[in-house]
């Protein structure tokens, strides 16, 4: 059998060893009862007992407040960016939107059938570098819902605080952050995310939502995509990503077993300030961003000499670090260090990165 190597992946990404290999021996035969869990109908005893306990278990590690509903949907983050209109517009005719990259300007893009999606402030006059200040945030009192992406996983662009909207209600994409570091859920109408990044596998996406905000999805909204009706069946309106549930389940029990969010934001954050203190001594590698908006979860660097590129990155994957190739559209590095990123990996890269620089820019 291979050895594992260490995966740098922006999502799907990573996911624990000890929870693969707990699902790998159930795979099989779950619970004693001689067939898989994702053979199993949802509406199972045995299986809704185990979704029961993995949303009490993600409500534990959050702290969510008992007037939340967690709904675990189909459809990815991307899907929410029409999702959150659909059903938070109501009788409102805009929303306040902040950019500081692609992801914020894909959600932007995607109000326009809908309503005006109006941009209060943007990073892009930095070139994404640093995110805008709470004091530049053009609000509107009258918008449905503010919306932002706490942190960009392809720029690596990080908010370090949570913008202050006073009564309207505040919504950020949390794909790339959630379970992370401890947050104030109360600060917040809605917090959604993709699972593939720090909850499990593709396939399954989490909405966290205040009670108030639910039950004003416009006529046309389609059943499974209306929060209040999914929300009024336990997310099984229709049949769930059963597969991907349970081995979110398997990521709460290895997060509580870790510590809890505490422990995993202290070990985040000793990774991150391993690879950027290593990142910064260093004359071939650079990071641009401000540094109290450098994400913790997707370290961004570039190479002196960008000829170097290609021999960094095979070389990296020669010593079983793969996928440190930075996005499409910005080039690069870039290494993805989630929860289920040991340290370990980032010392071995750091190793590696020192090695490459002293053989390749001395």
């Amino acid at each position: 059998m291979s050895k594992r190597q260490f995966n740098f992946c922006a999502g799907p990404a990573a996911l624990p060893t000890a929870v693969l290999e707990l699902a790998q021996a159930e795979l099989l035969d779950w619970q004693g009862r001689g067939v898989s869990v994702m053979e199993m109908s949802h509406r199972h005893p045995a299986y809704m007992a185990m979704v029961a306990d993995a949303e009490a278990k993600l409500r534990q590690l959050m702290d969510i407040p008992a007037n939340y509903k967690v709904l675990f949907l189909q459809g990815g983050a991307t899907a929410q960016f029409a999702l959150l209109p659909l059903n938070l517009l109501g009788q409102k005719t805009s929303a306040d939107y902040i950019d500081t990259g692609i992801w914020s300007a894909k959600a932007i893009d995607a109000m326009a059938p809908f309503a005006e999606a109006k941009v209060v402030a943007s990073s892009q006059s930095k070139n994404h570098l640093q995110v805008p200040s709470q004091t530049q945030l053009e609000l509107n009192a009258d918008a449905a819902f503010v919306h932002y992406c706490p942190n960009e996983t392809i720029g690596g662009l990080a908010f370090d605080y949570v913008p202050k909207t006073g009564s309207v209600p505040l919504v950020a994409d949390m794909s790339s952050t959630i379970l992370s570091e401890p947050i104030d859920v109360s600060q917040f109408g809605v917090i959604y995310a993709g699972a593939q990044k720090n909850i499990g596998p593709a396939g399954l996406t989490l909405v966290i939502v205040r009670e108030d905000l639910l039950g004003q999805a416009r006529d046309d909204t389609p059943r499974p995509f209306n929060y209040a009706l999914q929300a009024d069946n336990d997310s099984m309106l229709n049949t769930p990503p059963t597969y991907s549930w349970y081995l979110a389940g398997l990521v709460f029990d290895w997060l509580l077993a870790q510590g809890g969010v505490s422990a995993m934001a202290q070990l985040n954050q000793a990774k991150a300030q391993t690879l950027y203190q290593a990142i910064d001594s260093s004359r071939l590698y650079s990071n641009n961003i401000a540094v109290a908006n450098r994400s913790k979860m997707n370290v961004t660097f570039s190479l002196a000499d960008a000829a170097l590129n290609a021999q960094f990155l095979s070389e990296s994957e020669a010593c079983g670090l793969l996928n440190l190739k930075g996005h499409r559209s910005v080039g690069g590095m870039r290494a993805s260090i989630y929860n289920a990123v040991p340290l370990e990996a980032i010392t071995a890269l750091v190793a590696f990165m020192q090695d490459f620089e002293q053989r390749h820019w001395a």
